[in-house]
Formats: C-alpha cells, structure tokens, sequence
C-alpha cells in the first residue's frame, strides 16, 4: 500500500513575502523522511500523537489532554485566573470556558471569586482533582517513558533547550 503526503511549507521569497510551496511526497509503507525543511510537520505530528494517546487514555473518564493539562496546571500553581489559564493552555477565553464546565460537572474544579477583583474567577482543584491528579501524572510518566526511549540524559537536555529556542523565536514573530 502507497502513502501519500502533502506538506504545506511556508516558504519566503527574496522580497520576504510568504507563498505557499506544495510538495508531494510518495513512500512505500514508510514513515515520511523529515529534514530541517519539514521540522515543523514532524512537530506536528509528535503533538497529534502524544494527544492521541493522552486522549486515549483519558477518554474512560470522559476527558481529553486539554483537561489534564488544566489538572495539572491547577496542581503546579494552586489558582488561577481564567485569563491566566487561557494563556498557559494557548485557547480563547471561550474555549476554555467549556473546558472548565467540563471539569466542573466532574467536580474535579471549583471557580470562586477573586479577594481583591471581584470580577475576576479564581480556579483551582478540589479534592477529588487532587487525587485526580495522581491518575494524570502516571498518563504523563508513561508518555514520558514512550516518548524518551534509547534517549541519553544529554539527549534529552539538548532537545528541550533547543525546542525553548524554537519556541522563542516563534514567540517574537507574534
């Protein structure tokens, strides 16, 4: 059976404005062979499957990897402003609104109001959300351990300094 791939690289011109470059890319059976060109697909794609298996895993539950990264979130910083939340989960207010109804019915959160600014929600776990959180931090162990095999410590160092690196520089083109 034939794959067939199509990669939509950005791709800028001498006079630096951006066009799209269509590649077509035929293998056999094959895992795509990426290069420095194609970085941003296999980034893509490692995302997609890391979310596949977080979903996987968290479905029997009736959740998906954006509640458990506000679980886990919750657990690092104890509260939160929607508007905080919004911003370290990278989805609109709107979004993450339905996503914390969500844990709410699940009575894994509570959303109380500010001291000092009444208009602003706080968010933070409920006891069932903390002992929730044991069962997303084994989710994230065992992605961990599937995503690091046959990797060195210096590997795995050199990979995350160079992805804050990437993500850097992405952050000064917003």
């Amino acid at each position: 059976m034939k794959e067939y791939f199509l990669n939509f690289s950005n791709c800028y011109a001498a006079n630096k404005l951006p066009y799209l470059d269509f590649i077509f890319t035929l293998h056999n059976n094959s895992a795509m062979d990426y290069t420095v060109n194609t970085v941003i697909s296999l980034i893509s794609r490692i995302h997609s499957q890391t979310q596949e298996l977080t979903n996987s895993m968290l479905s029997k539950h009736k959740l998906v990897s954006s509640h458990g990264f506000i679980l886990y979130l919750l657990s690092v910083h104890e509260e939160l402003t929607m508007g905080n939340l919004s911003k370290l989960i990278n989805r609109n207010k709107s979004t993450t609104t339905v996503l914390i109804r969500k844990l709410i019915e699940e009575d894994l959160i509570k959303v109380g109001q500010a001291k000092n600014d009444t208009r602003k929600k706080i968010i933070s776990l409920t006891e069932k959300g903390r002992e929730f959180n044991s069962l997303t931090a084994a989710v994230s162990q065992n992605l961990l351990k599937s995503c690091y095999m046959d990797f060195s410590d210096e590997e795995k160092d050199t990979l995350l300094m160079l992805l804050k690196k990437m993500s850097r520089n992405l952050d000064q083109n917003e």
